[in-house]
């Protein structure tokens, strides 16, 4: 295996991220950043010898609804902690037929419908347009792809269905759609319906950093109706079993992926020179506290 120049990032949402912080014992880290706290303590540690750091995006007890999480420090503090690449997970719905509950998907694209966000690092004193054409590193997307032919192929009949790709749709919340909402979303080609992606596959980008997502679909959105014999409860209770199923094949997936993740963490990829040519602003009129406040982020391009 070839050795490792990076970390790995995993980033928990619901479900997956209370499953991985009582699987993951390392070192906790309290960080701060220019940007605020993060959801919750980092936890730095190896699996099958590969670096890795975790965080939960919605904190500790899930106390961080999706408009209110911190993306902007959950990211910069993973770079501060040398993360290279990220392997993030979401709980979604499903907009189509095709991508049952239960299934994984390694999403491909995705449309940015939220709007109460800070969206960027570079909001003040310093103007960066990177290239976001293909928001998920297709690198990364290819080793959990081959990952999940090596570990699901067969014929039992309780592996999980791998999407290749997928449309994440990433609404503001924290309320679900309306019914018009969710038929609009398809008509959009969404495959997916989320509340976590955005901005944090943007910020990653920003940072430069390798980005992919792992979508658990846990039910269908409701541009599909459900029976009417099938009482709100029992319904809940169906959709924590998805996410239940979903979050145990997503974590036998990212462990495996990042177990043979050490060639991957020492290639060199287009992602980790995205501010390159994204700078616009004058560099000699950038305010000596904007650079100190970004120069972990830019340093190198002044």
């Amino acid at each position: 295996m070839a050795q490792a120049k990076g970390r790995i990032g995993l980033i928990g949402g619901s479900g997956l991220g209370a499953a991985l912080a009582a699987q993951t014992k390392g070192k906790e880290h309290f960080a701060d950043t220019p940007f605020g706290k993060p959801s919750g303590p980092i936890v730095t540690t190896e699996l099958d010898g590969v670096p890795i750091a975790f965080i939960s995006r919605h904190g500790p007890g899930h106390l961080l609804n999706p408009s209110a999480i911190p993306y902007r420090a959950n990211i910069y503090a993973l770079k501060q902690l040398g993360v290279t690449h990220i392997i993030a997970s979401a709980a979604t719905g499903a907009l189509v037929e095709d991508i049952a509950p239960r299934d994984l998907v390694i999403c491909d694209q995705v449309i940015d419908r939220t709007y109460k966000r800070d969206k960027t690092f570079f909001d003040a004193g310093l103007v960066a347009h990177v290239d976001f054409a293909y928001p998920f590193c297709e690198q990364l997307r290819a080793h959990l792809l081959s990952t999940a032919k090596k570990l699901f192929t067969g014929g039992a009949s309780d592996r999980p269905t791998v999407h290749r790709a997928g449309t994440y749709v990433c609404m503001e919340g924290p309320q679900f759609s309306t019914r018009a909402e969710s038929l609009l979303h398809r008509q959009m080609g969404g495959h997916l319906i989320g509340m976590t992606c955005m901005p944090e596959a943007k910020l990653a980008r920003e940072a430069e950093m390798c980005y992919a997502l792992v979508a658990l679909p846990t039910d269908y959105d409701c541009w599909r109706e459900h029976n009417g014999d099938v009482d709100k409860h029992s319904l809940m209770a169906e959709i924590i079993a998805n996410l239940n199923a979903a979050t145990e094949n997503a974590i036998t997936l990212i462990r495996s992926a990042v177990a043979t993740a050490g060639e991957l963490l020492a290639k060199s990829c287009e992602h980790h020179k995205a501010l390159e040519l994204a700078i616009w602003s004058d560099k000699s009129r950038v305010a000596p506290e904007v650079r100190k406040k970004l120069d972990l982020l830019v340093g190198k391009y002044f």
